[in-house]
């Protein structure tokens, strides 16, 4: 599997960063509520929500806030039915741009979504012009301080893993990210618990099978237009094919 892409590895502490400062109550709200909806009220029975509820207590989202919309999702306090859209996009210098949406309200959602392409550098694209662009795969991330690397790559790909990679190794942010397909992520996930590790992060991801390395200039066009869609309650994930060099990525990292 290729490297890491430099540019997801950025967006991803930013989104780490939004969530401790609770900005993804909402959206962690509606997953929860979504997968209610699709497989029931109870996680141990509904793999979908136990991954939104572990997402909750990840942000530190209360108790009590997780259960109203577990209610309100299952009729005990009523509320809305949401659907999964996902649009197709690309950034300046052909970036492609894939965005998972989670709403309740779809002409909201495709008024908001195309404006913010419109204007922030971007354009909309036609359905299927990007998204085969993309290969949804399981990703887990743990502390590197937390395991040896190749007793976690035997813990991983015993389990079904795909791949286990080092990332940040200079910096007090070094992890590793394990990659698995959809169907043994559950398996990886729970191997890696039973051993005592706690992830940072286990989540599904649009990874892209090729990417673009760009300069700082598009990078932070591309950047700032991510942001932006991340920044609407109704979008839950944004993916890009987007990758730039080292050097770039200090000083995107820098602000």
């Amino acid at each position: 599997m290729a490297g890491h892409s430099h540019f997801a590895n950025i967006m991803h502490k930013k989104a780490r960063a939004d969530a401790k400062r609770g900005r993804s109550f909402s959206k962690i709200s509606r997953l929860v509520m979504a997968a209610v909806r699709q497989g029931g009220p109870k996680p141990e029975d509904n793999p979908r929500l136990a991954l939104a509820v572990e997402k909750a207590r990840a942000v530190n989202m209360p108790k009590d806030t997780i259960k109203r919309a577990i209610d309100r999702a299952s009729g005990a306090a009523g509320g809305s039915d949401f659907e999964e859209l996902t649009y197709e996009g690309y950034g300046p210098n052909g970036v492609a741009i894939l965005v998972e949406t989670l709403t309740d309200n779809r002409n909201r959602t495709n008024t908001d979504v195309n404006t913010i392409f419109g204007k922030n550098g971007g354009s909309m694209g036609a359905p299927g012009s990007v998204a085969w662009m993309f290969q949804r795969k399981g990703e887990i991330e743990l502390p590197q301080a937390s395991i040896a690397e190749e007793r976690l790559f035997e813990l991983a790909v015993d389990a079904g893993a795909e791949d286990v990679q080092l990332m940040d190794a200079e910096s007090d942010d070094a992890r590793y990210l394990v990659t698995c397909d959809v169907t043994s992520f559950e398996a990886v996930k729970n191997a890696l618990i039973a051993a005592k590790l706690k992830p940072i992060r286990a989540e599904f991801a649009m990874i892209p099978a090729n990417v673009i390395e760009a300069d700082e200039d598009t990078a932070r066009i591309v950047m700032r237009l991510q942001g932006l869609l991340e920044e609407n309650d109704d979008v839950q994930a944004v993916t890009t094919n987007l990758d730039v060099t080292e050097e770039v990525a200090a000083r995107l990292s820098e602000g």
